[in-house]
């Protein structure tokens, strides 16, 4: 595999990117009009405009994706996450024109992408789950016969959903009925797929994931838990590797699961199995992702595993070349993820230009993005501005240093989820390891952010010692004093 096309933008093209090139693989990229000015395109070896803004004009592309790879002599493609890196249809047209995806078959693709399916494929290993309905439900009198069995509350969740969408808790009979006819037109709208599920609602659940690996030879192994119980609207903000809460034991058994989850499927590559943690620690399957995570990095940092070269190799037919016993967790870190959203406007997001954008450094911090200062953040795409990572040698050092990179961090023009994430990993619940995925709705208000906001006085005061500063050196050089910059007034105390 001498070279990759990267059907994908942003952090996660970049970031592949530079696994490749570490690799001696050359990279293309593909762009839309709106990304033209990208770092992630100015990085690649060969860059080719896709289309215009929308992502159904430009990146969902697959046939013509696939014609520029037989342009260019292409080898294989990445589809890194989102778009088209769980489709089906186009792993099939890729194989067919004799290009090879970095990812599983598109037979994985479609067992694990169908909840239900994922479901049936992974009772054959006695994995446990929620108790619910086996298969599609459509009937509300058969919800209610369920909900009976299962005890209320229950949940209604879309078969082929993802990020909250479709899904509905039931806390009386009475509702169930409306709940479920809303749960199914939202699956239609958002998925084209009306099909619905009934589970018994865990109540206090930690969502935690499993990260796994495995070759074309039979070969699985996992590289540990993430904790990514911290969301909003059902949508992970913030991550960390190990989980607080898991023993050896429970870690061991639902490492095991989550390879057998795997071999269900015939899995090959890197993907990650989900499950949710009840308060008496009880683990049950969520679903299969089968794709690289967002939130890979925290697991990279505590194991030195390198998962998008390890996906190349995969690619390439080469056999693993670790086992489960030579894995071992390093330390602890942590991933926040920097949207520009406004915490305190119900986390909507809030498209600017990026006035100002410094990076974090120095020891265990680590920055995954695709952003330079005075771009644009387009409206067509997600909100993300990047990925902010870090590890220490165990968990108090890692939300240490995360706190200090949150401070280090300096963006303006547009309000971001840094000040959220700051008060998040200090809060009491967070740094005891006693919270859940109801930790928003338990403990934030917007108020609780006013203690983050700028301090005008402190700009203020930097501001004039920096004036002083540049006069100073100006005087000693002989030059001519410069105007003073925007760097005060678009400095963030995060």
């Amino acid at each position: 595999m001498k070279k990759i096309l990267v059907a994908n933008r942003g952090e996660i093209a970049l970031r592949v990117m530079r696994s490749a090139k570490e690799m001696g693989i050359a990279t293309v990229a593909i762009y839309s009009e709106a990304d033209r000015l990208a770092p992630f395109v100015k990085y690649a070896d060969e860059a080719v405009c896709i289309g215009p803004p929308p992502s159904s004009q430009s990146y969902l592309m697959g046939d013509k994706i696939i014609a520029i790879c037989k342009e260019l002599n292409v080898d294989g493609i990445h589809p890194g996450y989102g778009f088209l890196s769980e489709n089906a249809e186009f792993a099939r047209k890729v194989k067919a024109n004799r290009l090879t995806l970095i990812g599983p078959s598109p037979e994985a693709m479609e067992i694990m992408g169908d909840k239900l399916s994922a479901k049936n494929a992974a009772r054959a290993y006695n994995i446990p789950m929620v108790p619910g309905t086996e298969g599609a439900v459509s009937d509300p009198e058969e919800a209610k016969r369920t909900a009976l069995v299962v005890g209320l509350p229950i949940l209604i969740k879309a078969s082929a959903g993802g990020g909250g969408k479709g899904m509905r808790i039931v806390e009386t009979m009475d509702e169930l009925e409306e709940q479920m006819n809303r749960a199914i037109s939202e699956a239609i709208s958002s998925f084209g797929d009306g099909a619905v599920f009934i589970e018994r609602y865990v109540a206090g659940p930690r969502h935690i994931e499993i990260q796994v690996l495995a070759d074309n030879h039979g070969n699985v192994v996992h590289l540990f838990e993430r904790e990514c119980s911290i969301q909003r609207r059902h949508q992970k903000v913030i991550e960390e590797a190990p989980s607080a809460i898991l023993t050896p034991a429970l870690r061991s058994a639902m490492g095991t699961s989550a390879c057998d989850v795997a071999r269900a499927c015939n899995y090959s590559g890197v993907g990650t199995v989900e499950f949710l943690v009840d308060e008496n620690l009880n683990y049950y399957f969520l679903e299969m992702n089968t794709r690289l995570q967002v939130e890979h990095p925290v697991s990279e940092m505590i194991t030195g595993i390198d998962l998008v070269k390890e996906q190349i190799k995969v690619a390439r037919n080469e056999k693993l070349s670790f086992t489960q016993e030579d894995l071992s967790i390093n330390g602890h870190s942590l991933e926040v993820r920097v949207y520009a959203e406004d915490p305190k406007n119900n986390f909507l997001p809030d498209i600017g230009k990026l006035a100002t954008y410094r990076r974090p450094s120095g020891p265990g911090v680590r920055v995954d993005d695709g952003m330079d200062e005075g771009m644009e953040i387009p409206i067509y795409y997600d909100p993300m501005i990047a990925k902010l990572i870090t590890h220490g040698k165990d968990r108090e050092e890692a939300i240490q240093r995360m706190v200090r990179a949150i401070d280090d961090y300096q963006i303006s023009g547009c309000e971001t989820t840094l000040p959220f994430c700051k008060w998040a990993i200090q809060h009491e619940a967070f740094v005891s390891g006693k919270f859940d995925t109801h930790f928003v709705k338990k403990y934030f208000t917007p108020e609780v952010l006013d203690q983050f906001e700028p301090n005008e006085e402190k700009v203020a005061a930097i501001a004039a010692l920096r004036h002083l500063l540049l006069q100073t050196e100006s005087s000693e050089n002989g030059a001519s004093i410069p105007e003073q910059s925007n760097w005060s007034k678009n400095r963030r105390f995060a």
